[in-house]
């Protein structure tokens, strides 16, 4: 199978990267900046010297063009205006665009509600183009609103989707999620080859997979957060939860409860055989899927942590030892450990290893962050300025985030993380 590169690489590494043939549908919430995919996809393209063909039925061509400027190849870029006589409704503010003369390559739909001239004026580009050419359909819930159903729209896709496929090309499809019913979904999932879900939750934007035709990794059907900075894109990787008897105290927690893997599957937002394959002890969880079912357990995460379940500690006394069982994550660099988990408020310790430099911030919240150098010696930069911290010395975040830690020690430096 022929793999390219979506422009994010750490979305290629999720996935596998895309493939030739692949049709990926893109359902989005409002504030995700899904646009910021599709800019690097573009961009990607033209470094491949790869034409794009942008069939835009939501954004103007001057809003599109404006985008996607800075990276601009006009050779390898073709609009497909189906907005400014769609939406526009050919107002003079949008068809004065057209009275300057432009080196680019863009076919305007005179009548885009007439959806048979649509499909011919587009085959007749695709039949003109080499292999490799790629798209972009800015907006199936822009077709819709012109076309004025569904089954128009849908009938569009089923024959538009195949033929796409059998060109070998690579295309991304838009849709606003709440605009559409579960039925029109589930039919352009079944037919796609790929379907990707853009959501937020608690001020944070999360990509989630709910089909990737082809590949085995089951990791993408989690949610992975992402960040933007700029037009750069970073996807998270959850760490794994390591313990082996993780899944036997999950399983101990919901029979607890009375509830079966699939109440809890709905609860915490993951498939009864993902509860399953943890129960067993043939997988482990991610970070953020470990956390899900905690607060879906209505139990204390530190809890599933413990070695020895039967073993209670006195409420308000948490030993070293105890906290060494609560390993979180492992890098190279660095270590945490779960403190506290109680509520809004949660503490942590983490542990930079010997000689090592973390080009990142350990965790990234939301919410007010007190640092303590338990001991050693560390340095530290925050918006472009480095500190030495010794034993004792301590930070206070509000909003700024470290972007390196360097451990100028001999030994370990050990750091208490509150956040609250």
């Amino acid at each position: 199978m022929q793999r390219i590169s979506s422009g994010v690489k750490n979305l290629d590494s999720l996935i596998d990267s895309l493939y030739i043939g692949d049709n990926i549908v893109w359902e989005v919430d409002a504030g995700t900046s899904y646009d910021i995919f599709v800019q690097n996809f573009i961009k990607q393209s033209f470094h491949e010297s790869q034409t794009i063909v942008y069939v835009s039925f939501n954004s103007s061509p001057q809003s599109v063009l404006s985008r996607i400027k800075d990276f601009m190849v006009p050779d390898y870029f073709i609009l497909f205006d189906g907005f400014t006589s769609g939406k526009g409704k050919n107002d003079e503010t949008f068809l004065k665009f057209y009275k300057n003369k432009s080196e680019l390559n863009i076919v305007r739909i005179e009548d885009p509600k007439n959806i048979d001239q649509f499909t011919r004026k587009l085959n007749q580009i695709e039949e003109s183009l080499p292999p490799g050419a790629r798209y972009i359909f800015d907006s199936l819930t822009g077709m819709q609103d012109l076309w004025g159903n569904e089954d128009d729209t849908y009938k569009f896709f089923t024959y538009m989707c195949p033929r796409l496929y059998d060109l070998e090309t690579v295309a991304y499809w838009i849709l606003e999620k709440d605009a559409h019913s579960q039925k029109f979904k589930a039919n352009l999932r079944h037919i796609t080859q790929v379907v990707f879900e853009l959501y937020s939750r608690r001020e944070e934007m999360y990509i989630k997979a709910h089909k990737l035709e082809g590949r085995q990794d089951r990791e993408a059907f989690k949610p992975h957060s992402y960040e933007i900075k700029a037009s750069d894109i970073t996807v998270s990787f959850p760490k794994k939860v390591p313990s082996r008897e993780i899944g036997s105290r999950i399983k101990e927690a919901r029979v607890r409860l009375g509830i079966n893997q699939k109440e809890l599957a709905d609860k915490a937002d993951v498939t009864p055989s993902f509860i399953s394959q943890i129960e067993n002890n043939q997988i482990s969880p991610s970070l953020s899927s470990f956390l899900q079912i905690a607060e879906a357990l209505n139990i204390d995460p530190t809890e599933l942590l413990q070695r020895d379940a039967k073993q209670k500690e006195l409420p308000w006394h948490i030993t070293r030892e105890s906290i060494k069982q609560r390993l979180i994550e492992r890098e190279s660099e660095y270590s945490i450990y779960s403190v506290l988990l109680n509520g809004d408020s949660s503490v942590y310790l983490t542990v930079i290893h010997g000689g090592k430099t973390v080009k990142k911030h350990f965790m990234h919240h939301k919410k007010n962050e007190f640092i303590y150098v338990l001991n050693g010696e560390v340095s530290v930069t925050v918006e472009n300025n480095e500190r030495h911290l010794r034993t004792g010395d301590s930070l206070y975040l509000k909003k700024s985030v470290p972007s390196e830690w360097r451990n100028i020690s001999k030994g370990e430096v050990d750091l208490l993380i509150s956040y609250s």
